[in-house]
C-alpha cells in the first residue's frame, strides 16, 4: 500500500424516494471502516424513518435546507447551506427534505455508514 488513495467516481448507493447517495469513501466504495464520505442530494418533500444509527455522524449543508428531528423528544432542528450538525452514536435521528427545493450536502459517518448499523425504525 502506497499510503494513498485516488477516488475518481464515486459509488452510488441506492436509497428510497430517489435520493442521491454517492459514497466517496466508506465500506461501500474503497474497504475504509473508521469513516465514509459520501455526497447526497434530498428531492423536495423527502423523508426517511427514523434511526438509531451505532455511528456518529457529521452533516454539511451545500445548498438548500433539511429539517432534522433528533433526540427522544423529537426537537426539530432546520439546518441551512453553510451550516453542519453532528450528532452521536445511539441518538434518535431523522432527516427530511420537506421544502419545495432539492437539498444538497456531504455526510461524514464515524465509524462507516452501514445499512444494518443506521437501526432503521419500520
Amino acid at each position: 500500500m502506497a499510503g494513498w488513495k485516488l477516488v475518481e467516481k464515486p459509488v452510488r448507493i441506492p436509497a428510497p424516494g430517489n435520493k442521491l447517495i454517492e459514497e466517496l469513501f466508506g465500506r461501500v466504495s474503497t474497504g475504509t471502516e473508521g469513516f465514509s464520505l459520501a455526497h447526497m442530494v434530498a428531492p423536495p418533500q423527502w423523508g426517511e424513518p427514523a434511526q438509531r444509527p451505532e455511528f456518529g455522524e457529521l452533516t454539511v449543508m451545500i445548498r438548500g435546507r433539511m429539517q432534522i428531528e433528533v433526540g427522544d423528544e423529537g426537537e426539530i432542528v432546520e439546518l441551512l447551506a453553510g451550516q453542519a450538525f453532528w450528532v452521536e452514536p445511539g441518538v434518535r435521528v431523522r432527516y427530511g427534505n420537506p421544502y419545495p427545493q432539492e437539498s444538497e450536502y456531504f455526510a461524514i459517518c464515524m465509524p462507516a455508514f452501514t445499512p444494518d448499523a443506521a437501526n432503521r425504525e419500520e
